[in-house]
């Protein structure tokens, strides 16, 4: 490739550039030279002119000349060796390249490079570097776990990676590098474990680790794990201690860390109000909220105050904690100003980034310490908490938090509601009729609620249209305005208003609820089972959503799943005999009676009034033949239903069965006593007589036969009275001769049951076998198939669910 390549001058190191020939010390040849390479000339002109002469000193001496620094110029000989130009040797040529030799500036023609020497591992500091590799990961991987949630995990890694660090000491003093121990290291592995440490509250080894870091003094910066031990004191309600950590703390830290020194007195202020000591924690807070307010700090204050009674000191607290800054931008900051496509890109791209949602976080969190402390100390600092209310509006009104004036005014409707005071509460949240769209949905939310509660469903229908004619994408009054309708039985249109409350607000329990009770009701049990599947995902402990769950798999014919719901049941509410007493009717539906009896004894236990459960076990004493025991539950039911003579007559057939024939004699007479046209009780009179040779017999005999005449009369005249073709619209028992006192399913089956039993003809034979039909009510009443308004989520654990209004009735 270099075949045409000529160089003027092989000894000459600096031929073919350009320079002035009077500093030159050689007379040079006139001329130039050419390269030539692969096609590209380069024309290198010679640096000596024609005529030019040698320059030479004051003694004909030809020396170079020396810069204004006194270095050599470049090109000049000193010492015997020529400076040499860096330029010239970084492009690859030199003078000692012969004539068609390779140009090859990287040197690659030498060939490869010879292989890397293989590292030793056996040498002890590649040993030592090794083991600390595998502590750092070991400390890595400690950390992950605890992100993860595994804090067992985090712990046993955190251990090994202790284990490990010693073996790493020992190794250093004994190949005699005490010296070089990596103190951060150790101060990793002591932190991370007691850390792990706390985490699975094994809080003395936390506290023995956080000893051994403090106490060190090779370990900069130690004493501010103080504040760790007083968090564990905190949690191990060691309040006194805790304190003294934190002061400890606090002493250690200079007054260049502001913002932890504050944070270290906010948590000894919490602890104060733990001990109950109010001042002291009104002293810190104070103390904060004059060098750095914040939201938590000044809502902690306002608790303080409100605790000791000081009205004054509440007002000045709230005004201070409606005034503090939060930092964040307004919302009008992400709406597009003009039509520019690359700012409306931006904004789109960080209208929902991490810093946005941080910032909605932190206002909806002092929103929520604002709208708390108005609704605790309006009660408080004035006469009534109306004016209390009126005050705390008047000073929101002149904050930045202007919004949340027309919030605590329909707070103030709630708190009238809390106090049973219904006109008020109506008065006041009309007043919002004339307000803007959001505030006008939400009260006319709450009046349709409150009128629907009252079974006023004209009006709770009305102001359901006005909200949302105010606001068509509010959830709740979309789910009002569908329980009018449900009311009226209107199920199909309910349903189609509990659709649209959905796609509005995917997240609406009430409306996902009652859309499943119309499609129960509308016998459609596997759109209905859908339903309430879904809304099990997102309640799972609710005992209605169970329920319900259960009730569908009973219609669907599935009995095995009914059990392993009300069994979920059970988990949740173990005391409610309701659901105990169905568990034990679909048990015994499925022939397991010994379960079935566990349930119902279980359901007695925690309702021993429920007639349903007290015949079921009666009967099925009776069925055992333990007819003794039966008498208990039969005379409880006598208690209950003292006019009912049915369970008399049981409780006297159960002393004739258990061979007690004196004691059923004397039964007999009493309920003769209390029911003397009762041809049952005649009957078996007669026949007990009979048996015993007892002389009342005869008297015995001769009122059964005017009973029966009288029985037959009266039937003779309902004949006469009904009309052609119809039925009586009376029943009279069979059993007592006295009209039935109700119609009811429920009643049916009781007699049912009864007529079951054994009848006069067969005095002394036990109970046949026989299917019995316990009748069952929802666990948690009526209300259950009554669809949920949506003015709120029920609360069950709440003592005033059925009177109070949650904060869910607010549109979102």
């Amino acid at each position: 490739m270099m075949e045409n390549v000529h160089l003027a001058d092989e000894d000459d190191l600096y031929s073919g550039y350009d320079y002035n020939p009077a500093f030159d010390t050689e007379v040079r040849p006139p001329g130039g030279a050419a390269v030539e390479v692969k096609g590209l000339s380069v024309h290198l002109l010679s640096g000596v002119h024609p005529g030019a002469r040698p320059a030479s000193d004051a003694f004909g001496l030809r020396n170079p000349m020396a810069s204004s620094l006194g270095r050599p110029m470049t090109g000049a000989v000193q010492d015997g060796a020529a400076r040499p130009m860096t330029a010239v040797r970084a492009a690859g040529y030199s003078s000692t390249m012969a004539r068609g030799s390779t140009f090859d500036p990287l040197g690659q023609s030498k060939g490869a490079a010879p292989p890397l020497e293989s590292r030793n591992d056996d040498t002890p500091e590649e040993k030592i570097k090794i083991l600390e590799k595998k502590v750092n990961d070991l400390i890595e991987e400690s950390c992950m776990a605890q992100s993860r949630g595994d804090m067992q995990l985090a712990l046993d890694k955190a251990k090994e990676a202790g284990r490990k660090e010693r073996a790493l000491v020992r190794q250093r003093e004994q190949t005699g590098t005490a010296d070089h121990i990596n103190l951060d290291l150790t101060y990793s592995v002591l932190f991370n474990l007691a850390t792990q440490y706390a985490n699975n509250d094994m809080f003395p080894e936390a506290l023995n680790t956080y000893q051994v870091i403090v106490k060190n003094k090779m370990f900069s910066n130690a004493g501010r794990l103080k504040v760790n031990m007083g968090n564990i004191y905190f949690k191990q309600k060691n309040y006194p201690k805790a304190i003294k950590f934190y002061r400890m703390a606090l002493d250690q830290i200079s007054n260049a860390h502001k913002e932890m020194r504050i944070k270290i007195m906010q948590n000894i202020g919490v602890v104060f109000i733990r001990m109950g000591q109010y001042s002291d924690a009104i002293t810190s807070f104070e103390h904060i909220m004059s060098e750095s307010p914040n939201i938590r700090t000044g809502f902690n204050l306002i608790l303080c105050y409100y605790a000791v009674g000081d009205r004054d000191k509440m007002k000045k607290a709230f005004q201070k904690l409606i005034s503090v800054p939060l930092g964040i931008d307004d919302e009008e900051k992400y709406i597009p100003p003009n039509d520019d496509p690359h700012t409306n890109l931006v904004l789109e791209a960080i209208k929902n980034d991490q810093l946005h949602q941080m910032e909605r976080e932190r206002k909806a969190l002092a929103e929520k310490f604002i709208m708390t402390s108005a609704k605790l100390i309006a009660p408080a600092i004035e006469s009534s908490f109306a004016a209390g209310f009126d005050w705390c509006v008047e000073m929101v009104k002149s904050s930045p938090y202007v919004e949340l004036a027309n919030d605590l005014e329909i707070n103030k409707a709630i708190t009238y509601l809390r106090q049973r005071d219904f006109n008020q509460a109506v008065e006041t949240l009309k007043m919002f009729e004339k307000k803007d769209s959001r505030v006008k949905s939400a009260a006319s939310t709450n009046l349709s609620f409150l009128y629907f509660l009252e079974k006023d469903y004209e009006q709770a229908d009305r102001y359901a249209d006005l909200a949302m004619m105010a606001d068509r994408y509010n959830p709740a009054a979309l789910v009002n305005k569908g329980n009018t309708l449900w009311v009226r039985g209107d199920h199909e249109k309910a349903a189609e208003f509990y659709k649209e409350a959905l796609r509005n607000d995917a997240s609406c329990t009430e409306g996902l609820y009652n859309l499943g009770l119309t499609y129960k009701r509308l016998g459609r049990p596997e759109e209905a089972l859908d339903c309430f599947l879904k809304l099990h995902a997102i309640l799972r402990n609710s005992a209605q959503v169970m329920y319900q769950l259960a009730s569908l798999y009973e219609m669907l014919e599935d009995p095995t799943q009914a059990i392993e719901w009300l069994m979920q049941l059970i988990s949740v509410t173990p005391t409610d005999p309701r659901v105990l007493a169905k568990l034990g009717e679909l048990y015994d539906s499925e022939g397991d009676k010994s379960q079935a009896f566990q349930y119902y004894c279980e359901s007695f236990r925690y309702s021993p009034s429920s007639i349903e459960v007290i015949e079921w076990l009666g009967a099925y004493y009776i069925d055992t033949q333990f007819c003794e025991k039966a008498i208990q539950y039969f005379e409880r039911a006598t208690l209950i239903q003292p006019t009912q003579v049915k369970w008399h007559l049981m409780v006297a057939s159960c002393y004739r069965r258990s061979g007690n024939y004196q004691k059923a004699l004397d039964t007999y007479k009493d309920i003769h006593r209390k029911f003397p046209e009762n041809i049952e009780c005649l009957r078996f009179l007669v026949r007990l007589c009979t048996d015993m040779d007892l002389k009342e017999v005869q008297d015995y005999a001769t009122k059964l036969k005017k009973v029966e005449k009288m029985k037959e009369m009266r039937e003779q005249v309902r004949s006469f009275r009904s009309p052609p073709g119809g039925r009586s619209v009376f029943c009279c028992s069979c059993d007592s001769g006295q009209s039935s006192h109700g119609t009811s399913a429920k009643g049916e089956r009781l007699s049912a049951k009864l007529r079951a039993l054994p009848g006069s003809n067969e005095p002394y034979e036990t109970s046949r076998q026989q299917v019995l039909d316990a009748s069952y009510v929802d666990p948690l009443g009526p209300q259950l198939e009554r669809p949920k308004t949506a003015a709120r989520k029920r609360n069950e654990d709440d003592e005033f669910a059925d009177e109070e209004l949650g904060d869910d009735l607010l549109p979102e």
